[in-house]
This record gives C-alpha cells, sequence and structure tokens, in this order.
C-alpha cells in the first residue's frame, strides 16, 4: 500500500468514526492519529507507548493553572 491508498483510507476512516471533516483530517499529525485508533482498539494506558489519561488531582491542578476565565 502506497502513501496515498493509506491516506484516502485513513481520511475514510476519521470521517466516519470520527466524524472529522477532510481539513480536521489533514491537521491532525500521525501520531495525533495513531493515539485516537490506538484509544478506540480498546488498548489501555502504558501499551504501544500511549501515555495514561491524567488523574483528577493532575487534572485539578491544571484547572489552577490555566483557568477558564
Amino acid at each position: 500500500m502506497n502513501f496515498s491508498d493509506a491516506a484516502v483510507r485513513l481520511a475514510g476512516l476519521a470521517g466516519w468514526l470520527l466524524h472529522w471533516p477532510p481539513d480536521a483530517f489533514w491537521c491532525a499529525t500521525p501520531v495525533e492519529l495513531a493515539a485516537i485508533f490506538t484509544a478506540m482498539a480498546g488498548q489501555g494506558a502504558g501499551l504501544d507507548g500511549v501515555a495514561a489519561p491524567p488523574d483528577r488531582q493532575t487534572l485539578d491542578r491544571l484547572k489552577e493553572m490555566y483557568p477558564d476565565g
């Protein structure tokens, strides 16, 4: 499979599964796409280099650091 075939397939998956318009797909990085599809495949934290989601304490600290207003 060459690059253009793979890009068409991934663009189709992003549109169908993620409801992304084409511009959202083309703005995403390969790492972002891999992370999304890895998570959708049910692979948990720590598998294939996917980081664990932040815990409540981390989210609270980030909210304090970056308040929305």
